[in-house]
């Protein structure tokens, strides 16, 4: 149904009663500023209720408004080869740009209702009671998990990341108990990867997978945070499932701190602090 849902829109128009045409048209004008509207701003564009518009995108086969939301954002893939599937090769700045926030906006959406919040307090479990840290990621993965370095070594314990696949395998294979490994890969069929859970699980440590639900790197992990999203990295960027993996670290860094409690402020303050030297002060308006 994502597929073809805007001619889907086009040929059912004269169908629909007064209000839901009138919410056809607001998407139909610009489907791709329609992706980035809440439904109180559609409800608003069309001159019609909230029901209206959630009673509109349940005739077409949607659950409410974010799912027709984020079918919409899939109807507008036709893509450009190895670039994104959100844009045409003629598109200009002002479409590809209104694209790409577009489709990731959607797909934050989705994983946020998606996302199982038992698995992400299984997790912040496992981090707050871990020794050490070990971050394991690959190609665009690799710089999430340079991020995840960036937010966990503030948890005042080791933390490293390493997007070398050598040194994740013997780092892996010299882990013990009380070492958590984060292992984060999208497709979840990273052979590399699949291998150096098993390793690191093997020599005691809790690993940890921020990956495809029911991927061969999820069934080795102890735990996982699913990420299921349609972007297809075989053949385009990783944009959105990027995007939603820092967002799901920065939720995991959130949830360790708050379990720190307030003892722990002083500890984050002390890092700030060490930063202001290194910048200009901010200037003062009118001088």
């Amino acid at each position: 149904m994502a597929h073809d849902l805007l001619d889907r829109l086009r040929e059912r128009l004269e169908e629909l009663n007064r209000s839901e045409r009138k919410v056809a048209n607001v998407i139909l004008e610009d489907p791709t500023i329609a992706t980035s509207l809440s439904i109180a701003s559609l409800a608003q564009a069309a001159s019609v209720s909230e029901p209206t518009v959630n009673r509109f995108c349940r005739n077409f086969g949607a659950k409410g408004y974010p799912d027709f939301k984020i079918k919409l954002a899939q109807s507008l893939a036709g893509g450009t080869p190895y670039v994104t599937r959100a844009v045409e090769p003629g598109d200009t700045a002002t479409q590809y740009t209104h694209k790409i926030f577009g489709a990731t906006i959607a797909a934050l959406d989705q994983a946020q209702r998606e996302i199982d919040m038992s698995a992400v307090e299984r997790m912040v479990d496992y981090l707050t009671q871990a020794k050490q840290i070990h971050i394991f990621g690959l190609g665009a993965s690799g710089a999430v998990a340079q991020d995840a370095q960036h937010k966990f070594f503030r948890f005042n314990l080791p933390v490293m990341a390493y997007i070398d696949v050598l040194m994740q395998r013997m780092v892996a294979a010299a882990c013990h108990t009380g070492d958590v490994v984060v292992i984060i890969s999208y497709t979840g069929r990273t052979r590399e990867l699949v291998d150096i859970a098993r390793l690191a699980r093997e020599a005691g440590a809790v690993v940890l997978g921020i990956t495809a639900p029911n991927s061969p790197v999820a069934n080795e992990c102890t735990a996982t945070l699913d990420v299921a999203t349609p972007e297809d990295t075989d053949h385009y960027m990783p944009m959105t499932s990027r995007v939603i993996q820092l967002t799901l670290i920065d939720a995991l860094a959130t949830g360790v701190t708050l379990r720190r409690g307030e003892d722990f402020l002083p500890h984050l303050k002390k890092i700030k602090d060490s930063l202001r030297d290194t910048r200009f002060p901010v200037e003062k308006p009118g001088k």
